[in-house]
């Protein structure tokens, strides 16, 4: 029996140090959950474009170029920190950027212009991105490789979790209808928001990087991190050489070379459903910031408990499993969601009564939505937390910084290319539904590469 390539070299961490690490991504989802899908996003896409087609097009074109930055310098910086050792100053440096951009997006009034809001939730973007890699690239010292996913699809778990606490409290007390100026509880929004203005809308900017800095510091108080190496000049020397050595080694290791490759194209998908799913309800059934901030915390509750659920499959079953059950409920529930419309659903095949019964997602059309939504819930957090765990069991300690930082290539390699493709469909075409269509392609190329992967992705050195 082959032992794991971390065995002999994981140091494995107390468990207020674990809990730390794993709270780094409680704290970091809410700027994904209330700004870059469920609130702000669609904020930005309905209410500051002319027109949501055009929204969502500059929302998309946005999203790629941050993710073409974060394609080009993941690597970079994941092979400098292996060179320095040290993971939490770099953390703590793309902190203060993303915390200061996301307090700008406060300014990001209707009437205001698209480019400089474009331009704060970009570099924001970028800094979250880069210091999940060096988050990500600190896992394998902490545990032992047995616990890897259980402990990764926990963290996933209270990601969503601190998400849905974030959006429900913007739904319930910051976020009003501009028509009636109430929030969904019929509560006049706190702290005297404007929702004519959408200033509810726009304070999940302050909000996410208030919540950013208060919950990432267990992280930087409890967690160990790696031991000093070089200076950083050196560093980056050294970092970008072993940075060329690594990609020439990963042609040599066909299993990981196939994995990335797989979970590029993949992640590309998830990723474009994830950021721009919202916006795509919010045009297709006219919802305003309470339906899909309902919609939101209903897809996080269940993601909550699909990814506590992951956490015991991914030790029984393995991480290559569970990603490939996970991609397979993803394409199903996309296909579900752009065929679904007004009065139907599955591209008219079922026709459904057009009568509103009133409230929340009133018409049978939206009911079928959520449906196809709770599919997408159930699977996007395993289908990430199992493919890092999927990561960490096929590379040693040593090297982790820098694979980590192939691998968020990986996922970011070609991330500007999905939401480009919907972005520039969606305003081709001016169906917001044919653009996010294009996103099944990126599910189901990933899906056959991944399912003739080895699993670990590599045999450890040295062993037979």
């Amino acid at each position: 029996m082959t032992a794991s390539p971390l065995t002999s070299e994981t140091s494995v961490s107390t468990k207020a140090g674990i809990w730390g690490w794993m709270l780094f991504d409680w704290a970091a989802q809410p700027f994904f959950t209330v700004v870059t899908t469920f609130i702000f996003g669609p904020y930005f896409v309905s209410r500051m474009a002319s027109d949501p087609a055009l929204g969502q097009a500059a929302w998309g074109y946005a999203i790629a170029v941050s993710g073409l930055f974060i394609t080009v310098l993941s690597p970079v910086l994941g092979s400098i920190a292996d060179e320095t050792g040290r993971r939490k100053p770099w953390i703590a440096f793309f902190a203060v950027i993303k915390i200061t951009c996301l307090v700008m997006l406060w300014f990001a009034a209707p009437g205001s212009g698209l480019i400089i809001p474009l331009i704060f939730f970009s570099l924001a973007s970028i800094a979250a991105e880069f210091s999940i890699v060096f988050n990500d690239s600190m896992m394998p010292r902490l545990v032992a490789p047995k616990d890897i996913g259980r402990i990764s699809n926990i963290a996933w778990g209270l990601g969503y979790l601190g998400g849905m606490i974030a959006l429900i409290f913007v739904v319930a007390f910051m976020a009003g209808s501009p028509e009636t100026g109430k929030t969904m509880l019929g509560l006049q929004p706190i702290f005297g928001l404007d929702p004519s203005a959408g200033e509810g809308d726009r304070a999940t900017g302050p909000l996410a990087a208030l919540w950013y800095l208060v919950f990432v510091l267990p992280m930087f108080f409890f967690t160990p991190d790696g031991a000093r190496g070089l200076p950083i000049r050196p560093a980056i020397a050294s970092g970008l050489a072993r940075l060329r050595s690594t990609l020439a080694e990963v042609r040599q290791r066909p299993g990981i070379l196939r994995f990335l490759v797989g979970r590029m194209i993949y992640q590309d998908g998830v990723n474009a459903l994830v950021v721009l799913g919202g916006a795509f309800a919010a045009t297709m059934f006219g919802w305003a910031t309470a339906e899909i901030g309902i919609f939101g915390i209903i897809l996080n509750v269940v993601a909550i408990f699909g990814c506590l659920a992951a956490s015991r499959l991914d030790t029984m079953l393995g991480s290559k499993t569970l990603v490939v059950v996970s991609l397979i409920v993803l394409v199903i529930a996309t296909i579900g969601i752009v065929s679904t419309g007004p009065g139907y659903t599955l591209f008219g095949f079922i026709p459904l009564p057009g009568a509103d019964s009133g409230g929340l997602f009133g018409t049978p059309a939206e009911k079928a939505y959520i449906c196809f939504g709770l599919l997408i819930g159930v699977a996007f957090g395993p289908v990430q937390a199992s493919s890092r765990s999927y990561m960490a069991r096929s590379v040693s300690v040593e090297e982790a910084g820098r694979y980590f930082g192939i691998y968020a290539l990986s996922g970011r390699a070609t991330s500007f290319l999905a939401p480009f493709l919907v972005a520039t469909v969606t305003a081709l075409s001016g169906s917001p539904r044919l653009g996010m269509a294009t996103i099944i392609v990126f599910l189901l190329g990933g899906l056959a590469i991944l399912v003739r992967t080895p699993y670990p992705a590599a045999m450890p050195r040295g062993s037979t």
